[in-house]
């Protein structure tokens, strides 16, 4: 049976799950050969503050019969702690510049987008503050200089929306996007890197939201399908 011990369990997560829980939910309940985080009546709720491609067994199993939502830490503001490299050092802790938005989820989403349109499955964005923990790990943490994540915990939870219907994914969409768009268009539109606007195009395109319908010079150019909300 698949489950997070309880022991390894890390802080964001477990904070999460006390933030989301509410009277009557029964926390970490086997489930068809799993472990859900939370069982609200018939709803199984998932904390995932990691990627989602290491849920897709488990969804693929669960889906079919019961109702899923998959809930997801987003940092609207992050703190950065790194822990002194000696003994008697000094803690530090400084704001970083990036702010989170809802459109990440796109990052994680592309591991199903076919989820998008199956009626058992949502997915709920948290916009946080949180603080990242790190530690100096010299070899370990190239990205980084040398340091690398400790843990990551929960400072408070500012605003929440929630995924449930293709429509709502489709509401991300601006309205100043023009009917015919490239993924170069909806970067510049929603202000965001064309890496991530490709994401996007990617997972509305399997779910059936958005079709090709030819090029613009080297570029797809979209489309929202007839019959999209």
């Amino acid at each position: 049976m698949s489950e997070i011990g309880l022991l390894n369990e890390k802080p964001l997560h477990a904070s999460l799950k006390e933030w989301y829980s509410q009277p009557g939910d029964l926390i970490e309940v086997p489930v068809d050969g799993f472990f859900a985080d939370i069982l609200r009546g018939e709803l199984l709720i998932e904390i995932q503050t990691g990627g989602f491609a290491s849920i897709r067994h488990k969804l693929r199993k669960l889906l079919p019969d019961h109702q899923i939502r998959l809930v997801y830490p987003i940092a609207l503001e992050k703190w950065i702690v790194k822990l002194p490299e000696e003994e008697n050092g000094i803690i530090s802790r400084r704001k970083s510049p990036k702010r989170g938005r809802v459109e990440e989820l796109f990052r994680e989403m592309v591991s199903f987008p076919h989820l998008f349109v199956n009626p058992n499955f949502s997915v709920e964005a948290l916009l946080v503050r949180e603080e990242e923990v790190r530690k100096y790990g010299g070899g370990r943490g190239r990205r980084r200089n040398g340091w690398v994540i400790e843990e990551r915990r929960l400072i408070e939870v500012v605003d929440s929306r929630i995924f449930q219907r293709p429509e709502d994914w489709l509401a991300l969409l601006p309205d100043e996007l023009d009917r015919e768009f490239t993924t170069q268009d909806l970067a510049e539109v929603m202000n965001i890197r064309k890496a991530l606007a490709q994401k996007m195009a990617y997972c509305f395109r399997n779910a059936g939201i958005i079709h090709r319908i030819g090029k613009r010079d080297r570029s797809n150019l979209f489309v929202v399908s007839a019959g999209s909300p």
